[in-house]
């Protein structure tokens, strides 16, 4: 009985449906009042849907200043010949460990650290939809942050700013890898999921002080932790983003995920590189895991959605059309089989 008042009152890892629900008239009131269920679309022009969803990176990655990016190639194709991808990998000078990913994803699904050329090959074998393969970027930190810009004002907003820390466990040289599994908060509630990808190693000791990476997704739905970095936002890291937005063309309002040395670098504009950025379906994950409250999180949210409406609005009446209703459909459609066929092969491979 306690463990389910424990889930019931869990709010942060209530599923997005229940979450929510109880501002999901918001939402609705701006699709009234712009008069289109797609009304978010004109939000970054330049991106699918605008990044709510179904959006390919490639896309994306075509308009990041190639100076902020890892070294990446497209369009390899499931069952494509092999021999074919590793020429790519030696042409784009990638080196193991490796990413993969697939080209349209979502929620770290299918996100892979690879070692050898081996495993290369077997995650080219089973994978059922086109992927990238990117370099692996090892800086020693991972971060989050949040931006928005009026179209119609040169400068923006960080409204979050996190420090994301893979799904990890710290051996202490008595305790099996699954015994410290079992004891870890997030990791505990994925041990099934756990199993599949890391059982053959359950019954092994870690070493004292030993690092044992059980995701290298930093999602909050893959159990990564967040840290929030709100009082690090100041006018240089505006200014980046302004700057980095601005030469995007057209990006008004999403998330980006950076690798850096430290803070301090990537306020220097230094030793950074954008992992990827998201649009318009971004959530403004700095609520989890950083003290906020059910009610701290909706006003974060719905601050967010005004946000989105406002931009949405003014590049609508500056000629950039909202979506169609049957496109729209269309799209969300082949966008959740695509997702369902991901997230099965995510458990086989």
């Amino acid at each position: 009985m306690k463990q389910f008042f424990k889930r019931i009152f869990d709010w942060e890892h209530w599923p997005s449906i229940i979450l929510y629900a109880p501002i999901s008239p918001v939402w609705l009131w701006y699709i009234i009042r712009s008069g289109s269920v797609w009304f978010f679309t004109p939000s970054n022009p330049k991106i699918t849907f605008g990044g709510m969803d179904g959006e390919p990176k490639q896309e994306m990655h075509d308009l990041l200043p190639q100076e902020f990016a890892p070294a990446t190639f497209f369009n390899v194709l499931p069952l494509s010949d092999f021999e074919v991808v590793k020429r790519k990998v030696l042409e784009y000078k990638i080196h193991f460990p490796l990413i993969v990913k697939p080209e349209v994803g979502c929620q770290g699904i299918l996100f892979r650290k690879l070692d050898t050329e081996e495993q290369l090959k077997n995650y080219h074998t089973k994978v059922p939809v086109e992927y990238i393969v990117q370099e692996m970027i090892t800086y020693p930190m991972e971060v989050s942050v949040f931006y928005y810009r009026l179209p119609d004002q040169p400068k923006g907003v960080v409204t979050g700013f996190l420090h994301k820390i893979p799904l990890q466990v710290i051996g202490d040289g008595k305790q099996t890898l699954i015994e410290l599994i079992k004891q870890h908060p997030k990791a505990c509630k994925r041990e099934a999921e756990l199993q599949i990808k890391h059982g053959a190693n359950f019954n092994n000791v870690l070493l004292p002080g030993e690092k044992y990476m059980l995701s290298y997704a930093a999602n909050h739905n893959r159990g990564a932790q967040f840290i929030n970095l709100q009082n690090e936002i100041d006018d240089r890291l505006v200014s980046l983003f302004d700057k980095i937005s601005i030469k995007l063309n057209d990006f008004f309002y999403g998330r980006y995920d950076i690798m850096c040395t430290s803070v301090e670098d990537l306020k220097q504009e230094k030793n950074f590189s954008i992992l990827e950025y998201n649009g318009c379906g971004a959530e403004p994950n700095h609520f989890y895991d950083t003290g906020y409250t059910l009610m701290g999180a909706y006003k974060e949210i719905l601050m967010h959605w005004k946000a989105l409406y406002r931009i949405s609005r003014y590049n609508y009446k500056q000629g950039i059309k909202y979506w169609p209703l049957m496109k729209g459909i269309k799209f969300l459609r082949a966008t959740k089989k695509h997702n369902r066929r991901i997230k099965e092969a995510d458990k086989l491979i």
